[in-house]
């Protein structure tokens, strides 16, 4: 007589092969990572200048963070009062340039103080290329 057992069914799930893939997955991803180059941003070049209705008035903002003006360093504060009064007089735009080795962060600072003073008209001082 052969004796037959009943296989009880298991009601758990059996996860250490899950495990085992996921360790593998993770050391592939910690040998690969290094290996792999940040993407460089690559700005958009501007194939010919946009035409301006006459001078505007230029802010220039300097990599330590000093900012002037029509050839002069000056305050913040005094910029400002003489950007309201050239604006009181005529319309113009204002173009922030800085040097390729200022900090961003200083850039947009100065860009911050001039939509915070309510100038509408602000933008970006470029090089073209040729």
């Amino acid at each position: 007589m052969s004796r037959t057992r009943k296989r009880r069914m298991m009601n758990q799930i059996n996860v250490v092969p899950y495990i085992d893939v996921t360790l593998v997955l993770l050391v592939i991803f910690m040998v690969t990572a290094p290996m792999t180059n940040p993407g460089m941003v690559e700005l958009p070049k501007v194939g010919q200048a946009l035409k301006q209705s006459g001078d505007p008035i230029v802010v220039t903002v300097q990599k330590e963070g000093t900012v002037t003006m029509d050839g002069r360093e000056m305050e913040r504060d005094d910029m400002l009062a003489l950007i309201r009064q050239k604006l009181s007089e005529s319309e113009k735009p204002v173009v922030v340039s800085a040097d390729k080795n200022t900090p961003y962060g200083e850039v947009v600072s100065v860009m911050d103080l001039l939509k915070q003073a309510q100038v509408n008209q602000v933008g970006l001082l470029f090089q073209n290329e040729k």
